[in-house]
């Protein structure tokens, strides 16, 4: 490898699927401040939603993880989209 060209950090860190408290081990230069025991070795953590452990594509069952009532932000953020369209067009007529 050439000298130099990576980044300081790159390191082993610890990715932690938390819908379903899986841990893998790959490297990274991920930011964290958190850290992890994993086989009596301290790694930095980052926590994840899916992981390949817990994603429907890799797992085989279809399921709706919505663990932070996206779709109820996604329809309220763009919602009040909708209601000034509405009055735009009625003060039009």
């Amino acid at each position: 490898m050439k000298k130099g060209i990576h980044p300081e950090n790159y390191r082993i860190v610890a990715f932690k699927d938390m819908s379903n408290e899986d841990v893998f081990l790959t490297k990274s230069t991920a930011d964290t401040k958190e850290t992890i025991e994993v086989d009596g070795v301290e790694y930095p953590l980052v926590k994840m939603e899916i992981s390949r452990s817990s994603h429907p594509f890799y797992t085989g069952k279809a399921k709706l993880i919505d663990t932070a009532g996206r779709i109820d932000k996604f329809k309220n953020k763009y919602d009040k989209f909708k209601k000034t369209a509405a009055k735009e067009a009625k003060t039009e007529e």
